[in-house]
């Protein structure tokens, strides 16, 4: 079987960008674990299906916010002691082309 990270379009990337959902209480606002601009990954208190869409408020480094709408793909839960219950994957399923350029440029892959 193949790592589902090798079928990745995007680099992950570790960001400043904190997300929040709307209209569910999954989570407060928290810092995405990692992000791409195809999907994100997430702690979370209660734990979503797989298949659920939400609505994500994510907001970037110079302190602006963009919403977006995610398909989870999947959640695993956490051990005693961790900073949540559950570790969710998501991708966006709906993020407009101004919020996506927006998106990319907090998403550089640090320079070696």
């Amino acid at each position: 079987m193949s790592n589902p990270a090798d079928r990745r379009q995007y680099l992950r990337l570790q960001a400043p960008v904190f997300c929040q959902p709307r209209g569910r209480p999954l989570f407060s606002r928290r810092l995405a674990n990692d992000i791409s601009l195809g999907g994100i990954r997430v702690y979370a208190d209660e734990a979503p299906m797989a298949g659920d869409r939400l609505e994500l408020e994510l907001f970037l480094p110079d302190e602006t916010a963009l919403v977006c709408k995610v398909e989870v793909v999947w959640v695993e839960p956490l051990p005693d002691g961790s900073p949540a219950r559950f570790d969710v994957g998501a991708r966006f399923v709906k993020l407009s082309a101004s919020d996506r350029a927006r998106l990319a440029t907090v998403l550089q892959p640090p320079e070696t």
